[in-house]
């Protein structure tokens, strides 16, 4: 009878234990924490890129002054400088001095129309940047296309980096580099780019200006026969002296002989 009664508090306690009544809540998992995350900054602009102004390059370098005027007088400044802002391409630009316009006849250039003149500004770049070590190789691509068009092209030579730069009427040498950074080269010219598209005959020269006046010689400088002259001088008025002092005395025996003869 003990027996039973054990095994049956044995089985009631086992039932509790089991119940979920007794069973220990777990404690509740933790709300999950919000981090505040600072929204994402927007990138900077990029720095809007720095332009090299043709015009104030070239009124400084000179002396180009002649170039320069004609290239704003006709706008052909602003077709270079939006060439010369696509860094892509760039441009390369042949700039003759103001002693190569000088050199030939006014009238060289007074003749032309307006179009003519634009065109012949064109004439002188190319649509494309080159530095100075890719004359070699461009030489090999000759007549290349200029910036007035497929008839206005240049050919190139480079003999051992002396570096020519050839139209119809002129072949001058490229005497020194202005400016030579990409997407922009500038090279001056001693001679003014002619094509014979523009100009069907070699254009004149400009009369050489008249050589300037000797000085005359001093008037106070002693002339070669400026001695002689003197001596001769010199050599009459002392004989003239000597006339007059003969005269006087001539004079006075004169009177003195009338004198006596009073007397007598």
């Amino acid at each position: 009878m003990g027996f039973k009664a054990a095994v049956f508090t044995t089985a009631v306690l086992a039932v509790l234990l089991c119940s979920p009544a007794s069973a220990q809540k777990s404690p509740p998992a933790p709300a999950p924490v919000s981090v505040s995350i600072p929204p994402s900054l927007a990138p900077a602009p990029a720095p809007a890129p720095r332009y090299v102004d043709l015009a104030a390059l070239l009124d400084v370098a000179g002396p180009f002054h002649t170039f320069l005027t004609y290239l704003q007088k006709t706008n052909v400044i602003q077709t270079f400088q939006a060439q010369a802002n696509k860094t892509d391409e760039g441009i390369t630009i042949f700039v003759p001095k103001d002693s190569a316009f000088a050199a030939l006849k006014k009238s060289t250039f007074s003749n032309l129309t307006g179009d003519q003149l634009k065109t012949l500004l064109l004439y002188h770049a190319f649509p494309k940047y080159y530095p100075l070590a890719q004359f070699r190789n461009l030489s090999s691509l000759n007549p290349v296309n200029t910036f007035a068009g497929s008839p206005y092209t240049l050919n190139l030579t480079d003999d051992m980096g002396s570096i020519s730069v050839e139209s119809m009427w002129s072949k001058p040498k490229i005497s020194s580099s202005v400016y030579a950074t990409k997407p922009i080269a500038v090279y001056s010219i001693n001679k003014v780019l002619l094509p014979m598209q523009l100009f069907s005959k070699d254009p004149p020269l400009a009369p050489a200006p008249a050589p300037a006046p000797e000085s005359g010689a001093s008037d106070i400088a002693p002339s070669p026969d400026g001695g002689k002259v003197g001596a001769r001088n010199g050599k009459a008025d002392s004989t003239s002296a000597g006339h007059v002092g003969a005269a006087n005395c001539f004079g006075l025996l004169a009177a003195a002989a009338g004198g006596l003869m009073l007397l007598w």
